[in-house]
């Protein structure tokens, strides 16, 4: 009866202890915020040969640099080029990889791949033109998900909420020419290390929700200053003035940070929805492990 009551005992004891947070330990492109890591810049997809294991291995764990990608032979897709209509989408995403997120293998490649990959890495533009479902198969390749809102609230906490932007090291919301470099923006930098989570490009999360009829903002309705505009938690339609704002009852994946476009109405709190299938030059994403 005694060894009986010890072994329960002891069998409690290890069922009760906690996985310590600190325990978690993240690759170089992320940085941990709770027990997440997050991806410190804003995506770029790559198109990468999966033959080329090498490459794509080091994407994986998070070590791979710009001058491994060129040099390996990657190229970048859709990276945004608002400022230049003619390049922008491209170069597009191959036909194997659907903005419906149904991509097909590159013949031979195994583990199967469609070879388009998400890199956060600093000194590229982010890439653009690509859907919440392309976004969310390109993360996963890369051994990565998109984050959810919660974590993506959490991520930005401490990033400058725009009024201004000097063009130079505040965030990107000056309404004119384009996404700049990742981490180029000095000081639009969350408490956490994460680069551009306000303005430069939209950036896709993982939770869907119904849109609004109308933008509203939260200066106005909870006194938390800014003018961050919120788009969504209506009765089943669209933002209005959005993309798809005659669309009624189609779900929507939520949209944070705003944009280059937006000015003050970016922010920590901004948030809208997009039809998952949508993409344009000014949305992007972000990956976390």
């Amino acid at each position: 009866m005694k060894t009986a009551g010890k072994l329960l005992v002891l069998t409690l004891a290890v069922v009760a202890t906690p996985v310590l947070a600190g325990t978690l330990k993240c690759p170089p492109d992320s940085v941990k915020v709770g027990n997440v890591c997050i991806d410190l810049y804003e995506a770029s997809a790559w198109q990468i040969a999966p033959s080329n294991t090498a490459l794509v291995s080091k994407v994986q764990a998070g070590t791979v640099t710009l001058a491994d990608l060129t040099g390996g032979g990657a190229t970048q897709l859709s990276p945004s080029h608002a400022d230049s209509p003619l390049l922008t989408c491209s170069p597009p995403y191959p036909a194997n990889f659907p903005s419906d997120g149904n991509w097909t293998p590159v013949q031979g490649s195994s583990p199967p791949s469609p070879g388009v990959y998400a890199v956060s890495i600093p000194g590229v533009r982010p890439s653009t033109c690509i859907s919440w479902f392309q976004a969310n198969q390109a993360c996963l390749l890369s051994g990565k998900r998109l984050l959810t809102n919660r974590e993506w609230q959490g991520a930005a906490a401490g990033t400058p909420d725009p009024g201004t932007d000097n063009g130079t090291s505040d965030c990107n919301i000056s309404d004119v020419g384009d996404a700049v470099n990742t981490g180029s923006r000095s000081n639009c930098k969350s408490s956490w290390g994460v680069f551009d989570m306000v303005g430069n490009v939209d950036e896709w999360v993982a939770d869907w929700a119904d849109g609004a009829v109308n933008c509203t903002d939260w200066t106005s309705q909870t006194g938390i200053a800014g003018g961050d505009l919120s788009c969504f938690g209506g009765p089943g339609t669209t933002g209005n003035g959005s993309e798809t704002s005659n669309t009624l009852s189609i779900p929507g994946a939520l949209i944070r940070g705003g944009d280059f476009e937006d000015g003050t109405h970016a922010g920590v709190f901004a948030v809208s929805v997009g039809i998952p299938r949508v993409s344009n030059y000014i949305i992007g994403f972000r990956c976390a492990r």
